[in-house]
């Protein structure tokens, strides 16, 4: 009776967690990042101040678990897509990667913009947590791409600038080397770039600058990434089957 009875009240609370989660969610989207606040959460569903500090003690801890549920769910979902394009098709596996990236943020446009857009004023993050995992996970997943490509990309990448580890963080240049040991240091710069290049246009679009001016903004998005990859070196096609990532049936861009 007493596991029955504890079980029930943590389903309860897990479920007025997430509820709290939500409605911040929905307060974020419909009022910018000011709006977050736990009083304000509190009046929304109807629950006392004092209450919904049981949950959170700070707005900051409720902003840290959100961005560490958003940051991880994306994350899986962006490994899963790549890692149904077998390891032998690079550029099919940066396609999928990236599409999972704007599938997510066009789906979610509230959370592309609390964990890569506007700071929620005053908020200040840990200097670790889920979020942090989450975002090293999602650099190490785009490091591997990058590192999967090199053995093409290297060729177009040696006449570029002569990066040395000193360019990058410490903390970052000691997980690569770790993680991906022969990779060299123009790896991290490479990188970078395929990052900017996978959310620049995702940006554009989810702050409502790109689809003024455009009626297909995913098509636009597919061509930019087919052209990152045969930056890379790789083969790229023109249109990806979402459905089908990994497919080598189409046609590629000469």
């Amino acid at each position: 009776m007493s596991e029955q009875t504890i079980s029930r009240r943590d389903r309860l609370r897990a479920a007025t967690s997430a509820e709290i989660k939500v409605t911040a969610m929905k307060l974020l989207a419909d009022g910018g990042p000011d709006a977050i606040s736990l009083r304000a959460i509190a009046r929304e569903m109807g629950m006392t101040a004092g209450a919904i500090y049981s949950y959170f003690a700070t707005r900051d801890d409720l902003i840290t678990a959100l961005i560490g549920d958003i940051y991880s769910a994306v994350v899986i979902a962006a490994e899963a897509a790549r890692d149904a394009v077998p390891e032998d098709n690079p550029g099919g596996r940066i396609m999928a990667w990236a599409q999972a990236i704007r599938d997510w943020a066009v789906a979610d446009p509230a959370g592309f913009r609390l964990i890569y857009g506007d700071p929620v004023p005053g908020y200040r993050p840990p200097d670790d947590g889920p979020g942090k995992d989450a975002e090293l996970r999602a650099c190490t997943g785009l490091v591997g791409l990058v590192a999967a490509a090199w053995p093409a990309a290297q060729a177009v990448e040696t006449a570029g600038h002569p990066y040395a580890w000193s360019d990058f963080d410490p903390g970052l240049v000691a997980h690569v080397r770790a993680d991906f040991p022969d990779l060299p240091p123009a790896g991290i710069a490479v990188t970078l770039r395929t990052w900017g290049r996978m959310h620049g246009l995702v940006a554009l679009e989810i702050y409502g600058h790109l689809r003024p001016l455009t009626t297909d903004p995913s098509t636009i998005y597919q061509d930019e990434i087919g052209d990152l990859i045969r930056s890379l070196g790789l083969r790229a096609v023109d249109q990806i089957d979402a459905r089908n990532p990994g497919s080598t049936d189409l046609p590629t861009r000469r």
